[in-house]
């Protein structure tokens, strides 16, 4: 069985809206674009690192709308290795809609959703979702997830939409490896999904620890 990868940019208040430009998401938000200052060497590399093995793209409407447009015509551009493995690679789209599907290899995913996520499950070893905060919200409620690949950036916008914005439920995440820092201060949290959920405790405790001086 493959794995669902959510591939996210968010601000320390958890804001994931249009890090990429200001026309990505405009809607009751000023901050479009707000990655772009933050943006480093370090970043990219391990933007880059995280896509080896990629074999599918999960994404809704919005998202995919902003990639049609603009990935086709990047193949020569400085970001050409990527748009060369976007445009090669299997797309799909969540969307109630009629997007449309002239981007190669797009498809779009049939009204039950989680049935359809399994499905590419069970049919690619590494699907990654981009962005897509509406389709995040419901594979978080759903558990249609298996990695939470996470940039938090050092700025607080104190608007737009977040990460866990409604779709947030009970869960315990597992650190998959030491986090990765930027000289810009962006910090890279990989995690994967445990068993369970969050369990109680008492604090007070004589064995629960110590705390250093």
């Amino acid at each position: 069985m493959g794995l669902i990868h959510i591939d996210l940019f968010a601000t320390l208040d958890l804001v994931a809206q249009a890090p990429g430009d200001q026309e990505e998401d405009p809607e009751g938000f000023p901050f479009g674009g707000w990655q772009a200052p933050l943006f480093d060497e370090t970043v990219g590399q391990h933007m880059g690192a995280g896509m080896q093995g990629m074999d599918a793209l999960l994404l809704g409407r919005r998202t995919y709308d902003i990639f049609a447009g603009f990935w086709p015509g990047q193949v020569d551009g400085v970001d050409g290795g990527i748009a060369t493995l976007f445009n090669s690679i299997p797309k799909y789209v969540a969307s109630r809609g009629r997007p449309d599907l002239s981007w190669a290899g797009s498809t779009q995913l049939g009204a039950d959703l989680a049935s359809a996520v399994r499905d590419l499950r069970d049919r690619h070893q590494h699907v990654h979702v981009i962005g897509s905060l509406d389709l995040v919200q419901t594979l978080l409620r759903e558990r249609l997830f298996d990695r939470l690949n996470l940039w938090i950036f050092p700025i607080v916008l104190g608007v737009g939409k977040k990460v866990f914005d409604g779709g947030a439920v009970p869960a315990n995440l597992e650190l998959l490896e030491p986090p990765v820092t930027s000289a810009k201060g962006a910090v890279l949290l990989r995690y994967g999904v445990g068993a369970g959920t969050p369990g109680t405790g008492d604090m007070r405790r004589e064995d629960r620890g110590t705390l250093s001086d």
